[in-house]
């Protein structure tokens, strides 16, 4: 399946490699496949070492983190000499060594060309926690997120649609209706299917029938999420804390507004505060498990300063998992019933693809009530107001509420309804938001 983030590793390559690159991801969203994939294809020699199935290779670090004895010890690991100049290393599972971490300051530093790579599950929350001298400088750090929809319209074969999509965008000129509807219904089938590899894998090979794909799949992830919570903690106490919050999130976007509040996490205990759960969200974010939009208390530039760290909304990293926790039949989705939650869906979904565009997440409130759900900059138009519908009701007193007292460039505006250009609103179609730069 295709992948855009080995364009990442192409600019890697092309930048000279003098850096170890960090490949830093959620698990299973596809991190070992599309660096094993661009090794074997771009490199005469290729060599691949698990930290966490070769305890032998894990404990090579744990004797030295010098670059030399290294490569040393791991030419008698296997048998024979690396020729330097030709070959690849990938470190996966590194976040089960810490030396193997620090040792990259010396690959760096080396006048030998070395060529590394390294990824690993909770890599985030190693780096959060670290306890040495992390390479600060001497590492290429990268993210890699589950697959958009844009990647997911090009693992059911639909390029020529994609293709129309972004034409249509780029003109905002309406779809012609049979596509239009063809991309409403695959947007409300990654609603359910969502984008781990794994999960898009299967739906393709049972036909894109949604009937047919085995949401099992995206259960027994979530599982493993939960696993991991308690096997890269310190306590069991703090395993608990990070379950508690983790699970607690499509409850929170249940509410009116959605902003998090600690004192939902547990009713029946009344010192939920943000100072017993804080650092589990912290893990969670480290992990890239959650997506945080903050609220922006000025809507001028830079919105990062801006904050309030107080204020924010959580949402997961894949709308997939949000729509398996919520326990939401897929009927209801795909036939479009009615109900308010979807509204969440819609919105982390859009969350998700700004994220995986390196957009960070900032939203903005009134005195008075009115929420723009997500706020854009644009160096050539400023910051832009984002509001999402689920449906085809766009009606909005937030909106022109904003308008009224910040009067943006334009607006955006995501629904079902088609590409079109009125009252200086963007309606763009909840499937084209990939499209957004």
């Amino acid at each position: 399946m295709k992948r855009f983030f080995e364009k990442t590793l192409q600019d890697w390559k092309k930048s000279g490699m003098k850096k170890p690159l960090m490949v830093v991801g959620a698990r299973q969203i596809g991190k070992t496949f599309i660096i094993d994939e661009f090794c074997k294809n771009n490199f005469d020699e290729y060599l691949y070492f698990n930290l966490e199935k070769n305890k032998e290779v894990k404990d090579i670090f744990e004797k030295t983190i010098d670059d030399e004895k290294i490569i040393s010890e791991l030419e008698l690991y296997i048998g024979k000499k690396i020729d330097i100049e030709k070959t690849l290393i990938f470190f996966d599972e590194v976040q089960e060594s810490e030396n193997c971490i620090v040792s990259l300051k010396y690959f760096n530093e080396s006048e030998k060309a070395y060529k590394i790579i390294c990824a690993g599950s909770l890599l985030g929350v190693k780096i959060n926690r670290f306890k040495g001298s992390f390479p600060v400088g001497k590492v290429r750090m990268e993210y890699m997120y589950p697959m958009s929809f844009e990647e997911f319209l090009l693992a059911t074969n639909k390029k020529m649609l994609r293709d129309k999509i972004k034409e249509c965008y780029s003109s905002m000129s309406p779809m012609p209706d049979y596509a239009h509807q063809q991309a409403i219904t695959l947007y409300r089938q990654y609603l359910c299917v969502g984008g781990m590899p794994e999960a898009v894998k299967n739906f393709v090979e049972n036909d894109l029938d949604i009937l047919k794909f085995d949401s099992h799949i995206i259960e027994d992830i979530k599982d493993s999420y939960i696993a991991d919570m308690k096997k890269y903690v310190s306590s069991e106490l703090e395993a608990t804390k990070i379950e508690k919050v983790y699970k607690n999130i499509p409850s929170q976007l249940a509410k009116d507004r959605k902003n998090f509040k600690y004192s939902f996490i547990d009713p029946n205990d009344e010192y939920a505060r943000k100072r017993k759960y804080e650092s589990a969200i912290d893990w969670l974010v480290a992990s890239k498990l959650i997506l945080i939009n903050y609220k922006s208390k000025r809507m001028e530039i830079p919105l990062k300063v801006y904050i309030d760290e107080d204020m924010f909304k959580i949402y997961l990293s894949d709308v997939g998992i949000l729509t398996c926790m919520s326990e939401i039949k897929f009927p209801d989705i795909m036939l479009d019933r009615t109900f308010i939650y979807k509204g969440a869906i819609t919105e982390n979904y859009i969350a998700q693809e700004l994220v995986s565009k390196g957009q960070s997440l900032y939203y903005w409130t009134s005195d008075r009530n009115a929420e723009i759900d997500f706020a854009l900059y644009s160096d050539e138009d400023g910051i832009i107001p984002i509001e999402v519908k689920s449906g085809n009701n766009v009606k909005s007193v937030s909106l022109n509420m904003y308008v009224e007292e910040f009067k943006p460039k334009y607006s955006i505006r995501f629904s079902t309804r088609n590409f079109g250009f009125e009252n200086n609103i963007k309606s763009i179609p909840l499937y084209a938001a990939f499209c957004i730069k």
